[in-house]
């Protein structure tokens, strides 16, 4: 039986935006399962990013259930929602978010710093650089990385604390197609092989090729009856999903 990691429940999010009030998410309703990647496509402003806050605790509905490993986050106070972000969530994102005065090795051991799980939960860091093809590169610093180093930093940094699950906001949008077909790689091999979740919001259709489901986020509501199951997904297949969405 799977056990879910992250889910929300007829979520809705509204906006004040020049004293109108804007829905930015519509009811939306999702599962993340424990060593499932799931995708989310869809334009911008539909809501992907509103969606990753909102799973994550960062932000809050203004109606609907979210829970997080386990525990509803609409129930918790300030400090116990951003403790539970900490032991379940790491991050992967465009912009990798690297600390330019830490090596690294320092960058990727930040989790262990602050994080809560037990040392048996976390993972060592210079075995995860190893594992990540970074051997060697301990010491470097970020703006001596090319864009797909960087990126695989900010993985290893996002496994370091042991969370479950990992949310990734367009994690290949500033890499060549060859660096960025290498980072998808490695995330797809994170779910066969360490048996964490995957959330990936995108707007590539290769990335969503590899995903065990691909889910189309319109104007704050998945779009009803277009599911694409992977991973081994053509890209030709979210290309048409793309095109009879109009997205």
């Amino acid at each position: 039986m799977t056990t879910t990691i992250a889910s929300a429940k007829e979520v809705y999010r509204f906006f004040d935006q020049g004293g109108e009030r804007t829905p930015v998410l519509k009811g939306l309703s999702l599962e993340v399962a424990e060593g499932e990647f799931v995708c989310v496509m869809g334009p911008s402003g539909s809501g992907k990013s509103t969606l990753l806050h909102i799973l994550s605790g960062l932000d809050r509905p203004d109606s609907g259930v979210v829970t997080l490993g386990g525990e509803r986050l609409h129930e918790l106070g300030e400090r116990r929602r951003t403790l539970q972000r900490r032991e379940q969530v790491g991050y992967v994102f465009q912009f990798f978010n690297l600390l330019a005065n830490l090596s690294v090795l320092e960058n990727v051991a930040l989790p262990h710093a602050i994080g809560r799980r037990s040392a048996g939960e976390r993972e060592d860091p210079s075995a995860l650089l190893d594992s990540l093809g970074l051997a060697g590169r301990e010491g470097a610093f970020p703006h001596e990385l090319s864009g797909g180093e960087m990126q695989r930093v900010s993985i290893a940094r996002a496994l370091a604390g042991g969370q479950p699950l990992l949310l990734c906001d367009e994690p290949t949008g500033n890499l060549s197609q060859q660096a960025g077909r290498e980072v998808m790689e490695l995330l797809r091999g994170l779910c066969d092989e360490r048996g964490r979740a995957v959330l990936l919001v995108t707007h590539n259709p290769r990335d969503a090729t590899f995903a065990d489901r691909v889910l189309f986020l319109v104007d704050g509501e998945l779009a009803e009856g277009v599911e694409l199951r992977g991973p081994g997904l053509g890209v030709e297949a979210v290309h048409e999903a793309l095109a009879g969405l109009a997205i």
